[in-house]
This record gives structure tokens, sequence and C-alpha cells, in this order.
């Protein structure tokens, strides 16, 4: 599979790509505040690609269960000065990570690469007419509902299933309308809209997604369903993150986006190393 964003191209199968994550956030549901002035931003996005991070992903709107959506103005405040200064600064693509079709594409005119929309395109067409018109790579992630409502008594009679269906559609939406398949990347959403079973569901049966032929990137990095199967607070949870981590890459998934990216990249270095010498059951 080849998958495109902008200039950058990458062929899987390859090492796992790992994004690191730049929130500029006041209120990010993990590490709000601590990079939210663009000097602190920019120098945190520095040390993720030292650390070995093959992409960045920048948010300027905190997306965890019951935020409170930002103005589109003070997003792309928050926004496009560290986009303007990490292209400068640093070699690997940069993703936006926004719902908002006139923030992806400002930040895609300011530097990045990749646009990774937790809404996948709803509503409307307009992200994917900024998609097809920009050539930008594309995160199509699913989620039940919106940050604010996805975690009230989320409800699927077969979760993979429904998660599979709904991306058909989006693939089958983003064609017509003139973005290739090769700028795609799925992502299932663990931890919007799903309860603990629904995650575990999904995590378990990651490999039914392949046959959608794309890659196929997984967000589990200290998310709430590590804390409830292990009681860990938030910066507590690396372990089960780097578990849940390698267990979808030895499943056929291809980017980890993720805090902690040196432990990321240990962690699944090892992992795909004793993967590709399993030779039996």
């Amino acid at each position: 599979m080849l998958w495109r964003a902008k200039t950058f191209e990458f062929q899987f199968p390859r090492p796992t790509l790992v994004v690191g994550v730049v929130n500029v956030t006041p209120d990010s549901f993990s590490d709000g505040g601590q990079y939210f002035s663009p000097e602190s931003a920019v120098a945190h996005g520095v040390r993720l690609c030292g650390d070995g991070a093959d992409l960045l992903d920048i948010g300027g709107e905190s997306t965890r269960p019951g935020a409170i959506p930002v103005p589109e103005d003070e997003e792309l405040h928050r926004v496009l000065p560290v986009i303007r200064q990490l292209r400068e600064a640093v070699s690997v693509p940069l993703s936006i990570d926004t719902c908002k079709p006139r923030v992806a594409a400002l930040a895609i005119e300011a530097g990045a690469s990749v646009i990774n929309d937790v809404a996948s395109g709803r509503p409307g067409d307009a992200m994917l007419e900024v998609v097809a018109r920009t050539g930008a790579g594309y995160v199509a992630m699913h989620m039940q509902g919106t940050p604010e409502s996805m975690q009230q008594a989320p409800v699927y009679t077969d979760v993979v299933a429904e998660v599979r269906a709904f991306f058909s559609q989006i693939l089958d939406r983003a064609v017509r309308i003139g973005v290739s398949p090769e700028q795609i990347v799925l992502d299932v959403g663990i931890g919007f809209g799903k309860n603990l079973e629904h995650n575990l569901e999904l995590l378990g049966r990651i490999g039914a997604f392949r046959e959608l032929r794309r890659p196929l990137m997984l967000g589990v990095s200290r998310k709430s369903f590590i804390g409830r199967l292990v009681e860990a607070p938030v910066d507590h949870r690396l372990p089960g993150g780097l578990a849940a981590a390698c267990v979808g890459v030895a499943d056929g998934v291809s980017l980890i986006r993720t805090h902690d990216v040196a432990e990321t990249v240990q962690a699944l270095r090892v992992a795909e190393s004793i993967l590709r010498h399993r030779t039996g059951p």
C-alpha cells in the first residue's frame, strides 16, 4: 500500500510510523497546558523528532470527552505559528489535528501535509474538498457523536461491523469528491464514542479492517480504557499503551499516534524484530 501526503510518500509494509502528539491546548486530557505557548510547542515537537517521531500531529482544540469546541480563529491563532516554525525546524511531515475545513486549509498552506480529522468530513463535503484540492494526506477517524456527547452511553450492535461500514462509506464518498484512496489512512477512534468493551473489541479484531486496503492508525496513548483496566491515572498508563500498540502492530496497524515517542519507538522496533522471525502458528 502507498500513502501520499503532498510531497511525502510512504510505502507499506515498512517499519511502523510513529506519530508524535503536539497539543497546543490548555485542556487536553493528558498534557493540557504543558505546550500551550508556540515556543514550548515547537521545542516539544523538535524533541519528539529527536526521539524518533516520523510525523508530528499538531492540535489546537481538545477532543477529550466533554470538550467544548474552540472558536475557529482561536484554533488558528494556536496552531499556525507552531506549524510555520516547525516546518522550518524539522524535516518530518506535519499533521493538523482538526475537524474545521478552514483551519485545515490554512494549516496546509502554512506547511502541514496531513489532515487528521476526528469528524471524518462531517458535516458536508468541505473537508474532503480541501483534501482533494491540496493533495494532503487524510486520516479519517471514526467517532460516534461529538467530543461533547460521545461518551454518553455509546451503543453498537456490532462495533467492528459498524465501524467497517462507516469506513467503506467515507472511502466511497472521498473518491467521489476527488480524493485518491492513496491519500487516506483509517483510525478506528479508540475512546471516541466507545465504552470499554467496544474499545477492547476493536483492538482484538483490528485485523478485520485490513480488507479495506488502507493503512491503519491507532491512538491508544494514555487512553482511559487503560486506566479502567488497571486502575492507573493518566500519567501512569505508558505500559498499557505500549502493550496495546504492539498488539495492534502485530495485527496490521501501520501508524501509532503517541505522546511518548521514545518509549513507543523502542517497543515497536523490538516487537517488529520478533514478528519478522515468527514462522509458526
